[in-house]
């Protein structure tokens, strides 16, 4: 399987509109590829909390109409970060009342949606993302011929447990779409392997480059395997990170090395006495 990790960069002197565009042609370069991610909120930066409001969209707005294309022009899968989601209100009244949420979205080959997931762990300490998004409430995966993706956005990455429900929804892959600070990249390493090792499967993990709202971003988008080695790493600028590996590499290490079935707390139910 062949997946490619296009790591942009989120600058303050390039339009929305612009990014979108480039973006969207770097992925129909990926022709070839089974798979290609891209990192969270590349739109508008994953700090740049006041480009929210102005830049939210509903689910099938601007960039969701520009990567569902690029995903069919180059034929791929395609997991294309995540957009400051507008919805509509409770009330029932147009779209654009509602709450926002930090959508990702993954497109089929023929660029229909195959999946949209809410991020659930909202960054900020109740300030930021924490206060401005609503969150999400449910595990997302996805099948594609080779393998099921579990998806989860950037914080998320911080708890293990959602990873946990991941794979006992049959994930095999897990992707994060991040916008993670440079001053913390020394976790955001550790915690894609911690992920891999854990829970037996691979982690593709794309985060942005650039700065954004004055905060430099880490980069260094990562690919590793169930044995927590890393087999790709991007570094601090813009780049596409191609990478070839095998998903039956996943039920091979489960079966070498069976931890998962040793398994006495969490989501799954206890043994029977």
């Amino acid at each position: 399987m062949r997946a490619s990790v296009i790591q942009i960069a989120v600058n303050e002197d390039e339009s929305v509109e612009a990014r979108r565009r480039r973006v969207a042609a770097t992925v129909r370069e990926q022709a070839g590829a089974d798979l290609v991610v891209l990192p969270e909120l590349w739109t508008t930066g994953a700090f740049a909390y006041e480009e929210f409001g102005r830049e939210a969209e509903p689910l099938e707005g601007p960039t969701y109409e520009a990567m569902a294309k690029a995903a069919s022009d180059a034929g791929v899968w395609l997991h294309a970060g995540s957009i400051p989601e507008r919805t509509a209100s409770d009330s029932g009244s147009a779209a654009g009342d509602g709450p926002l949420y930090n959508t990702s979205l993954v497109f089929s080959p023929s660029g229909d949606l195959a999946a949209a997931y809410r991020k659930i762990h909202r960054f900020g300490f109740d300030k930021g993302e924490a206060v401005l998004m609503g969150a999400g409430s449910e595990l997302v995966t996805v099948r594609l011929p080779e393998t099921t993706l579990g998806l989860s956005t950037c914080y998320d990455l911080r708890f293990p447990e959602l990873y946990r429900g991941l794979v006992d929804a049959g994930a095999e892959t897990l992707v994060v779409s991040a916008g993670w600070p440079e001053r913390r990249r020394s976790h955001w390493t550790l915690l894609a392997q911690a992920r891999a090792v854990e829970n037996q499967s691979f982690v593709l993990a794309c985060a942005t480059a650039g700065t954004h709202a004055g905060v430099p971003q880490a980069g260094h988008s990562i690919v590793v395997d169930p044995w927590g080695e890393v087999l790709a790493q991007a570094g601090a600028g813009e780049e596409v990170l191609t990478v070839e590996f095998d998903p039956g590499k996943v039920a091979a290490t489960r079966e070498q090395f069976p931890a998962l079935k040793d398994r006495m707390l969490g989501l799954q139910p206890p043994p029977r006495p």
